[in-house]
């Protein structure tokens, strides 16, 4: 049996033995320090544990042009999304080409970088290419408006990848994924990539991705988040009990992603399968509004955008495309509209703010939209907010 190989064919590791690592931390000391944003932070680790794979580091100007316009790197490789160390105009000012620095967050070195390239930010090809729009209101834009002007490119040498990581047992590195599916010999995996908690519409999809492969991967994004969504240790209890109630056990495992969301829609859910393959993952879950925000892209883009792409030859990771899903009175089940024909006055419909006012009452969401013990949860994270 053998797993889907990595993005680009090698899976990447950036991480420094530990006598190496010593002696980076000690050179760090006299290095200019860059202190990474939170979503630098994460990029970083995608690239230290080789999630990130086939980036080394962070990205040159050829790759960041051809990303903006072509969704490939500068070799051709399929990549959606640039991954790029923008910080301050008043650090970039302090250092040149061939520079060594030292990467920090959270009050500790993580890791330290020969520059290769200093370059202009270009934020007017990036922006409109990769997220669709120019409104600051939209999250992603925002952030890229907010870093610096100039670029910083080079290979990272990781000391640590994360000083203080959240939910260690589930932070499984791609290495680590790869031998968890080989032990259990599944040779087929299906993943799920979400930043909220798992509904019932969720849980429909997900069961029926594990139908037709071996295993299934719930696989949170816990890097940061738009400050109004539920936070990831109340999510990853949502996980939990839903899993112990209401999975197979023996078919799914849980593990978290550090990535921070972009909220790039289409661009990012390429990126989110490409990241998965690097996890092992053969088929990725696609859902009708991927990495969406406010109303920025159109219905089911998320999964028309594979279509521009040789799926085998350029992401290699099979996408799984499903319809909206709800709860269908007169079918008693959940149902798509490929699979009911009722109209929308048999289903159950519950936007976010109505959950989120039953919540702080107290009062569960029908069962239609919400396992009870994922309900439970959510009151009581509600109700101490």
């Amino acid at each position: 049996m053998s797993l889907i190989p990595p993005h680009g064919g090698t899976l990447v590791n950036r991480i420094l033995p530990a006598d190496a690592g010593r002696r980076a931390a000690a050179e760090a000391g006299g290095l200019v320090q860059v202190v990474l944003s939170p979503r630098e932070a994460g990029d970083l680790e995608m690239i230290a544990m080789g999630a990130f794979s086939p980036l080394e580091g962070f990205m040159g100007e050829a790759d960041f042009k051809r990303v903006c316009t072509d969704m490939r790197l500068a070799s051709g490789t399929v990549w959606p999304i640039p991954v790029i160390l923008s910080p301050s105009d008043d650090v970039t000012a302090k250092i040149n080409k061939g520079d060594r620095i030292a990467l920090a967050y959270d009050g500790q070195t993580l890791a330290t970088m020969t520059v290769t390239e200093k370059y202009k930010h270009d934020k007017a090809l990036e922006i409109p290419n990769v997220y669709r729009t120019e409104d600051e209101a939209h999250p992603g834009v925002k952030i890229v408006k907010q870093q610096g002007n100039f670029n910083l490119a080079g290979k990272i040498d990781v000391i640590t990848p994360n000083p203080h990581p959240e939910f260690p047992e589930y932070r499984l590195p791609p290495a680590k994924t790869r031998e968890l599916f080989a032990s259990k010999g599944w040779s087929t995996i299906a993943a799920f990539q979400t930043r909220n908690p798992i509904h019932r519409a969720h849980e429909y999809l997900t069961k029926c991705a594990l139908e037709i492969t071996d295993g299934l991967l719930i696989h949170p994004l816990v890097g940061e988040t738009k400050s109004d969504d539920i936070p990831a240790d109340v999510r990853m209890e949502c996980y939990k009990v839903l899993i112990d109630n209401y999975y197979n056990r023996e078919r799914t495992a849980l593990s978290v992603m550090p990535l921070a969301m972009r909220y790039a829609g289409p661009r990012e859910a390429v990126l989110h399968s490409l990241i998965r393959k690097n996890y092992g993952v053969t088929h990725f879950i696609v859902g009708r509004d991927h990495a969406g925000v406010g109303n920025y892209y159109g219905t089911y883009d998320a999964q028309k955008i594979f279509n521009t792409f040789d799926i085998p030859k350029d992401i290699g990771i099979t996408p799984l495309n499903f319809e909206h899903s709800s709860w269908c009175k007169t079918c008693e089940g959940m149902v798509s509209a490929k699979t009911c024909p009722h109209g929308p006055e048999t289903k159950v419909h519950l936007s976010g703010t109505k959950v989120r006012d039953m919540l702080r009452a107290g009062e569960r969401p029908p069962m239609e939209f919400s396992r009870p013990e994922v309900a439970d949860v959510l009151i009581r994270w509600a109700q101490s907010a």
